[in-house]
Formats: structure tokens, C-alpha cells, sequence
């Protein structure tokens, strides 16, 4: 089908558009470096980071550490040790991960650089619990708001509140050292803070906002969790730079650009979705029948393009994520409109705990189910999008990108 292949020209033109090497070398070129320098990359894209990162400054590379996703180191890089680690809840490779860079900055000289790159992800791949925290408990919150709906920021405060890396506290231990940190952000309007929980920039959330986050989701932690979240992250860092070297607004540029070459009028509707996945699947399927009746906001042929990061409140047992629960959504809404498709796709590669990136439908998925008795509700009510989008090929797969700045969602309507 002619518009699927469109979809798919529209996801790997978008993605590969923001892959990290160029804006990397772009934030390292023409600097100067008076000492040595380490490197340390954390998240999703830090192998991609770290590898553009050694080319561009090669020999002045003394060390480095990249933690990142199982399956997602791309092999060896000159002079940097390379780990896996767990996503989206820490896990001890992660913290063994976090000492070896902990290490690495101890003891360096003020004349010395830390280019320190950071990616989505990083909140969950770079951990140190605080002395009286074990990794069991920032695991066992981390998955319970996870499970509650709670939004990245919301889950961040929490992180930042239970970690010696997180909240601006790994660019103190880098003192008297510089930090260059060179960020990929994967949090709707960039907020330097947030981004993997931000270990080089001074937090702005405090220890009354973490327990309004417990109280809003009714979670329930230990006493001695409680008295860790009592104590303030640091509100001045004052040894660290941060360049933004990507975001969402450019991964919805490249799908404007990709959608006008193949004859698609482009609609950027917003780079700040983030309500519930299902709810942005039923509100996107009634934008394309409007199109499709009235030709309204904009008429065919036109892709509406929106980017951002959906939550999904987790009731059933099933597999999937927020992509594919959006896309699966919209699916009854659309149905029986011609030339018409929704996908939506995470610019990692990885939507939720599953192989799949995202999720694609088309006016004819919700007959075609039918025709296989398969009730689209009770895949949605059971959480459960991955089983039925397998089975109907509607899953978008990519595989690990090398890059990380949140979602795209695309309305087709030729």
C-alpha cells in the first residue's frame, strides 16, 4: 500500500535526521582543552555520543565510561570502557556502571575536562543510591510510578531526591574539574533538570515537590526512603556547561520536510503531547475524519505531525507501550476511512518493554481484526497492544536508532 510505504520513507528520514554524530562534533569543534580529557556518556544514545565524541577530539581522549542499553553498544571505542545496563528500572549493572565513572572524576585537576554526554534514559542507566538507599528501593518506585501513569518529570523528582549522581550532584564530584556536558534531550521543552535527571545542572525541584508526587499517585515508601527525599539536591552548580544538542521540534521538522517531498502537505499540530496514549489516539483519529469529511484543519493530502511523549496507566497484564497503545486507539476511529493512517513511533527504537518501536494502523485494521476475531477493546483494556498489532503487522519495527528525543505521531490522509 502506497501510504504505508510513504509512513515508512516519513520514520527512517525523521530518525535518521536526529542521530547524534553531527550535532555532537558540532558542540566539540573549535573548543580548546587545556588538561586532560574523560569522557562519560550515559543513556539510550550514549554509544552513538560517545563514538562521534572520539572521533572528534581523538588523541585528547585520555579515558572514558558509556553506560548504556542492553543491546545497544555499537562495539570497542578507543580508550572508553563500555556498559550495559538495565531500562527503564536501574539495575546493579547500572550502579557497578556508576562507580567506574565516579572513579574516573575523582581526583582530576581544575585544568581538566569531563565531556559528559547525555541522553534519554540516563535517569535509569546512571545510578549511585544515597547512603541508606539501596538499588532495590529506587527500583521498586521507579516501577510503581512507572505503572501509576506518573510523567517523566514527576518520576525524575523522585529519582533525583534517591541518587548521588542525579540532581546536579556527579558535577560535584567531578570538581575542580570543568563538565562539558553535551545533552540529546528527550523531555518536552528541554528542561536541563530533567534530562536523565539532570547530573550537571542545579535542580529546580525540591523535597516538598517529590512528596507531593508520592501523594498524588498514593504511593507508599519506607521510612528511611522518606528521610533520603527530606534532603535537597543542589541548587548551584557553578563547575558545568550544558549545550542541548537535539530535541523533539527537530525530529518534527525532518517528518515536515520528508511528508512535503512525498507530496503530503505537513501540519505540525504540536511538540508538547503528553496526555494519556489512548486518549491522543481517539483525538488523533477524530482530527483525520475530519479531514477526511471536510477537509479541515487542512485538507488532503496532508500529514499532521505531533511530537512528544504519551503515558500509559497500566490496568492489564498484556505487553506493549505508549506508541502502539496510541496507535491501536485511534484504529476503531479510523475505520472505513480510504488512504488514511496514524502511526506513532519512539525515536529510540524501543516502545515500552517490547522489540517494536511503535505502532501503524490503517482504516481497514479494525475490519480486518473483525474478520480475525480480534476485539480491539479487549487488547486496549488488558494493555496488551503489542500481541495484536504483532499479529495484524502492525508493529514498526527499527531496532536500537542511536538516538533519543522522544515520539513522533503522524496523521496520513491522501
Amino acid at each position: 500500500m502506497a501510504i504505508k510505504k510513504a509512513a515508512d520513507t516519513i520514520i527512517k528520514e525523521s530518525i535518521q535526521a536526529v542521530l547524534p554524530d553531527v550535532a555532537v562534533k558540532r558542540a566539540l569543534e573549535g573548543r580548546a582543552f587545556a588538561g586532560d580529557v574523560y569522557v562519560v556518556a550515559i543513556g539510550k544514545a550514549a554509544w552513538r555520543m560517545a563514538a562521534a565524541a572520539s572521533e572528534a577530539l581523538r588523541d585528547k581522549v585520555k579515558s572514558g565510561v558509556v553506560i548504556t542499553k542492553y543491546e545497544h553498544s555499537g562495539g570497542p571505542i578507543a580508550h572508553m570502557d563500555i556498559f550495559e545496563a538495565g531500562h527503564p528500572v536501574p539495575d546493579e549493572n547500572g550502579v557497578q556502571a556508576a562507580k567506574k565513572a565516579i572513579a574516573l572524576v575523582q581526583g582530576l585537576k581544575e585544568t581538566d575536562t569531563v565531556v559528559f554526554l547525555v541522553s534519554g534514559g540516563g535517569s535509569a542507566l546512571f545510578e549511585s543510591p544515597l547512603a541508606g538507599v539501596s538499588l532495590g528501593d529506587i527500583a521498586d518506585v521507579t516501577r510503581r510510578l512507572l505503572l501509576s501513569g506518573a510523567d517523566i518529570v514527576e518520576i525524575n523528582t523522585i529519582r533525583k531526591h534517591l541518587s548521588a549522581v542525579k540532581g546536579g550532584r556527579f558535577a560535584r564530584l567531578c570538581a575542580p574539574a570543568r563538565v562539558l556536558s553535551v545533552v540529546l534531550s528527550d523531555i518536552l521543552g528541554d528542561p536541563l533538570d530533567s534530562i536523565a535527571s539532570g547530573p550537571a545542572y542545579p535542580d529546580a525541584s525540591t523535597s516538598e515537590e517529590a512528596f507531593a508526587v508520592l501523594k498524588k499517585y498514593d504511593l507508599t515508601v519506607p521510612d528511611h526512603v522518606k528521610e533520603a527525599l527530606r534532603g535537597e539536591t543542589p541548587k548551584v552548580v557553578d563547575n558545568a556547561e550544558n549545550v542541548i544538542t537535539g530535541n523533539v521540534t527537530a525530529l518534527c521538522d525532518a517528518a515536515m520536510k520528508s511528508a512535503e517531498k512525498l507530496g503530503y502537505k505537513p501540519l505540525l499540530l504540536t511538540t508538547t503531547l503528553d496526555v494519556e496514549a489512548r486518549d491522543a489516539g481517539a483525538f488523533l483519529a477524530a482530527v483525520a475524519r475530519e479531514i477526511k469529511r471536510g477537509g479541515n484543519p487542512i485538507a488532503p493530502p496532508c500529514a499532521v505531525i505531533l511530537g512528544g511523549e504519551t503515558v500509559v496507566h497500566v490496568r492489564g497484564k498484556g505487553k506493549g507501550g505508549r506508541n502502539q497503545e496510541l496507535a491501536l486507539a485511534a484504529a476503531k476511529g479510523i475505520a472505513g476511512l480510504s488512504d488514511t493512517l496514524i502511526f506513532s513511533v519512539g525515536s529510540d527504537g524501543t516502545d515500552g518493554p517490547t522489540d517494536a518501536a511503535g505502532g501503524m494502523v490503517t482504516g481497514e485494521f479494525a475490519a480486518d481484526c473483525k474478520k480475525q476475531g480480534l476485539s480491539i477493546d479487549d487488547y486496549l483494556n488488558d494493555n496488551n497492544a503489542y500481541a495484536i498489532l504483532k499479529q495484524m503487522d502492525g508493529l514498526i519495527v527499527t531496532g536500537p536508532t542511536g538516538t533519543n528525543v522522544n515520539d513522533l505521531t503522524v496523521v496520513l490522509c491522501g
